[in-house]
């Protein structure tokens, strides 16, 4: 099948398709007589792989360990499932990191609301808190 009906039916777009390409993601993909990628259907599920992989929020480089791992004759099922576990691990800290921002940002919005409560301040509470922080 061509590019187009890959990215289709692997959910991709075919930018992605090349992109999974050129970052080695994908075997060697065969071309016809007239130079154009000719996809099969191992092909289809590898990318459906990488598309739910990056989905979850792995990077190319896990990506690309992940398949090397599902790859071998007999996957190493441990070292897929201490990978998604690293993984999992890093979100942890990705969602504390975000909760603490937000946290902030909503501790902003309540002093806005309350020193702006009028309109229009001089002394914007948001932009004064972001320019102390910025600068130092």
């Amino acid at each position: 099948m061509s590019i187009g009906q890959a990215a289709q039916r692997s959910g991709c777009t075919v930018a992605t398709v090349r992109h999974y390409e050129d970052e080695g993601l994908l075997k060697a993909i065969g071309r016809a007589p007239n130079g154009r990628r000719v996809y099969g259907w191992p092909d289809i599920h590898r990318l459906r792989f990488v598309r739910r992989c990056r989905d979850l929020g792995f990077s190319v480089d896990d990506v690309r360990s992940l398949l090397g791992a599902t790859d071998a004759p007999s996957p190493d099922c441990l070292a897929v499932r201490d990978m998604a576990v690293a993984h999992m691990k890093r979100l942890r800290v990705m969602r504390a990191e975000i909760d603490a921002l937000e946290q902030s940002l909503s501790s902003l919005a309540n002093t806005c609301n309350e020193a702006c409560a009028i309109g229009r301040s001089p002394a914007c509470t948001i932009v004064e808190d972001l320019g102390a922080t910025a600068s130092g």
